[in-house]
């Protein structure tokens, strides 16, 4: 059976048990402020849960797309080393929210694992709950019981709170669960063991395929448990693992999930799997990263720098390193596996096919990057192996290694590697404690602890934002949080016109009056479907009514930023066609930024030419028409176009001003004519593929104006107010410019006569005229310098070492008669000599110059110098 079919088969027969489908949600979570990606099936429904949100549906299947790469569940460093983690992997479940419950859960995983699917019942065992004296949960006798009905009582297996009992976190909603596993090992291996044995032992071939987890209790951040009023059923079962089970392979990348995949790597390398185990190792990572940062970035995870970026560049960057070491990929290659990944998943994760451009080109460029790193650390290393004290000890420096790691993104098991090709050893020890002191770095920057909240009315939170500025409310719950930066509250009201920062949007500010005692509030934040209000107090008395108004300034100067970025992305649509998609942005009451597609710098025309669409429309006066429940079908058909990475309910609300129609959450003006301008202050790139517009609005041009207007004032005053300020601002540069060159020119015949002293220390070393300097020039007169000395001097061979503004420079000039015999190649010779000041360079045959560091250096490069030319 392939796997699709097993895809469908699974979301078939829960369609017919009366369950909604419903597509995975993206990847990347970004209202969900306790995680950076989507790690188990059961996130998207986690409002659902906690009692925050009331389900579509009492009764839902899925297959989601889940990463493991960070917090606790972190199976990165697995991945490749055996032949069964993933960072990315799909999860099959269905859910029940306060409808069905253990006895259909259990009964319908047995049916469809032993009828639908054809499992033999002898090789699957069961796990239950054991209980737990300590907290005082009991056995789960209920599960056993259904159990029974199905599997003989020697397969039903005890299992203890680690493995059969299920928690969201520290706190929230958990339970006890019921695993399922399957024995997939031959008949003889089964004589001589049985699996009962191997359950839950990290056996490859005896591995848990199903968990059903039984919600009925709740946590409490003291750690108490209370009994749920509502109980619900979360199952999960990996896809991956399940093929691997249907298809008899002992090995997940033996399944047709990965066996396109690995023969487009064997033919784009050359290298076959399953010969070797370096190399086998090396096509799971790179067939596996793909998957995880493919989806990443297709659901709008850009690599970068920080946070969720960071890490989809380090599982990129570690497929890469990977495929340089073992594949000998030293060009970019992982993005050529891409079609093969859409042409396999497209049926059921479009998002693949329609971001294909995208999502090849940024990793495609993300290759040639870490690769151009991985040569700038192999220099820096071989630097690091050429100091006297590692020729001496036989010893690299723990902490270099890590800076290798850390600031270059070197891999530590490349240096590894290629120190031992040294006979070289690394001070591990060394390495471990920097790596040690970044984790507590981390984890320091990160630690947080959340009371539990205090109930103070049970009600339904209503958001008023949208008609009000202010209104009277009640507080309903509230919480403390202590981190890094003190201790804050968090409060919910039963009404408020405050908006949560969302869809780029801050979160507003302003105050909380309880009779008099008047409270800030700091921001506003979403939380599982809960508007929260932060503030640096609590009230007196919670309890009794306050005013809750916004600080209306700032929510109209946002507004305005709001509503011209969706006159941008129109406007940008408009005139580099209709590919652009945004990418992101940023609302805020001083600037708006917004990211969006498109592969090319945006010429001074464009730039001109969106800008004056955006104000034209400004100044067309067009009124806000708002459809607050509007079907994602309708909104669509209307030309409101949906976002990867968005996750959108079968409602949702348009903004439309004009011709300018989106999905959109966010607060707007409402007529474009209150935006008043609309300037745009840079453009720029921030991935590949992805560019970045900044601009401003309203009183902000107005102020940018007056701004210029003064400098121009100033420049005039500085000229004494000539009537053609432009022209003689021309003048001034032509002058300017032809001083300039007047100056280079002296400065070059002062150098070419100094040049003249240095014959003085001229030595004819086997046939050739050595001149060897140390001197306080710039590089570029060096070379006016030496190409003077060539002119003059036969068979000349000039080093220069000049320090000039604290910077060290080595320049090197070869006679043409030494190049024409490929005697000497003054570019190769620069890369030796450019290590004793800890630089690079480079250049051609007959010339080339390396800047560095080391000024001390200098000396030892002139005396490298000497040997090679002796």
């Amino acid at each position: 059976m392939n796997s699709k079919l097993i895809r469908e088969k699974f979301l078939q027969f829960f369609q017919e048990k009366s369950h909604q489908i419903v597509p995975s949600a993206p990847i990347v979570l970004k209202d969900d402020p306790t995680l950076m990606f989507t790690n188990s099936g059961m996130n998207q429904f986690k409002n659902y849960f906690l009692g925050y949100d009331t389900p579509t549906h009492l009764r839902i299947a899925d297959t989601q797309k889940c990463l493991r790469v960070s917090g606790k569940h972190n199976d990165l460093d697995d991945v490749g080393r055996d032949t069964y983690h993933h960072t990315m992997f799909e999860m099959l479940g269905n859910w029940s929210f306060g409808d069905y419950f253990k006895k259909e859960a259990i009964a319908w995983a047995w049916e469809l694992l032993t009828e639908v699917y054809k499992i033999p019942k002898e090789n699957l065992y069961v796990t239950i709950f054991e209980g737990d004296e300590k907290e005082n949960i009991p056995k789960d006798e209920e599960a056993y019981q259904y159990w029974k009905a199905f599997i003989s009582e020697e397969r039903i297996l005890l299992g203890n709170k680690k493995d059969n009992f299920w928690e969201m976190g520290a706190s929230g909603p958990c339970g006890p669960c019921s695993e399922i596993h399957i024995d997939l090992r031959s008949e003889e291996e089964k004589q001589k063991v049985s699996g009962k044995e191997l359950v839950n032992n990290d056996h490859p071939q005896v591995v848990e395929v199903w968990n059903l987890v039984f919600m009925q209790y709740l946590r409490k951040a003291d750690g108490n448990l209370e009994v749920l009023p509502v109980k619900s059923i979360d199952t999960g079962m990996g896809f991956e693992r399940l093929c691997m089970a249907l298809q008899g392979k002992e090995s997940n990348y033996d399944t047709d999930v990965f066996t396109p995949l690995i023969e487009k790597l064997e033919q784009i390398s050359g290298k076959k799997y399953g010969q070797k185990e370096e190399t086998d190792m090396a096509i799971r990572v790179v067939v596996d990263h793909l998957r995880a940062v493919s989806f990443a970035i297709a659901d709008g995870q850009l690599p970068s720098s920080t946070s969720s970026g960071y890490v989809i560049r380090r599982i990129l960057r570690r497929a890469i390193s990977y495929g340089y070491r073992f594949l000998g990929q030293n060009t970019p290659f992982i993005y050529k596996l891409l079609p093969v990944l859409k042409e396999q998943l497209k049926d059921f994760f479009p998002e693949l096919e329609k971001q294909e451009t995208l999502v090849e080109s940024v990793i495609r460029e993300e290759e040639a990057s870490f690769l151009k790193t991985i040569e700038k650390g192999l220099f820096r290393l071989d630097q690091i192996m050429s100091e006297d004290e590692v020729k001496t000890s036989g010893i690299i420096s723990g902490a270099k290694v890590f800076e290798l790691y850390d600031t270059y993104g070197f891999p530590s098991d490349l240096s590894r590697i290629i120190a031992e090709e040294k006979n070289l050893k690394i001070d591990e020890e060394a390495f471990d404690e920097e790596m040690a002191k970044q984790k507590q770095r981390s984890k320091g920057a990160a630690e947080n602890f959340t009371e539990d909240w205090v109930i103070l009315k049970e009600t339904n939170e209503v958001f008023l934002g949208y008609d009000q500025t202010q209104s009277q409310c009640f507080v309903t719950r509230y919480r403390k949080t202590t981190g890094k930066k003190g201790s804050f509250f968090q409060l919910v009201l039963d009404k408020t016109p405050f908006y949560p920062e969302g869809g780029g949007q801050v979160g507003d500010t302003g105050i909380l009056d309880f009779k008099g005692e008047k409270i800030e509030v700091l921001d506003t934040k979403k939380e599982n479907n809960l508007l929260i209000h932060i503030t640096s107090v609590l009230p007196k008395d919670p309890s009794i009514e306050c005013l809750a108004q916004i600080n209306l300034e700032k929510r109209a100067n946002t507004e305005k930023n709001h509503s011209a970025t969706h006159l941008l992305h129109q406007a940008l649509r408009e005139v580099l066609g209709t590919h652009v998609e945004q990418k992101g942005s940023f609302v805020g009451p001083d600037y708006l930024r917004f990211d969006f597609s498109h592969f090319a710098k945006l010429s001074v025309e464009e730039l001109e030419k969106v800008e004056s669409l955006v104000n034209q429309r400004i100044q067309a006066g067009f009124a806000l028409e708002e459809n607050r429940k509007a079907s994602l079908e309708e909104a669509i058909s209307m030309g409101a176009m949906a976002l990867f990475g968005e996750k959108y309910g079968s409602e949702v609300r348009t903004i439309k001003f004009g011709d300018s129609i989106e999905l959109c959450g966010g607060t707007h003006t409402q007529n474009t004519s209150k935006i008043g301008l609309f300037k745009i202050t840079s453009e720029s790139s921030t991935a590949t593929g992805i560019r970045r517009i900044e601009a401003i609005t309203s009183s902000k041009v107005i102020e940018l104006y007056k701004q210029g207007e003064e400098t121009l004032k100033k420049v005039a005053s500085a000229l004494k107010n000539p009537k053609d300020l432009a022209g003689s601002i021309e003048n001034l540069l032509l002058e300017n410019s032809s001083l300039k060159k007047q100056l280079e020119s002296l400065k070059e015949e002062k150098a070419i006569a100094l040049a003249q002293t240095w014959k003085e220390k001229m030595q004819n070393v086997g046939g050739k005229n050595l001149l060897l300097v140390q001197t306080k020039m710039e590089a570029h007169l060096v070379k006016a310098a030496a190409i003077s000395l060539q002119k003059e001097i036969s068979d000349l061979c000039l080093v220069v070492g000049s320090v000039f503004e604290g910077k060290p420079s080595l320049s090197v000039s070869v006679a043409q008669s030494f190049v024409d015999k490929n005697q000497y190649h003054a570019g190769n010779i620069i890369k030796e000599l450019a290590k004793e000041i800890s630089g690079g360079g480079g250049g051609q045959a007959a010339f080339a110059a390396a800047g560095g560091t080391n000024i001390v250096g200098i000396s030892g490069a002139l005396e490298k110098a000497k040997e090679i030319f002796s």
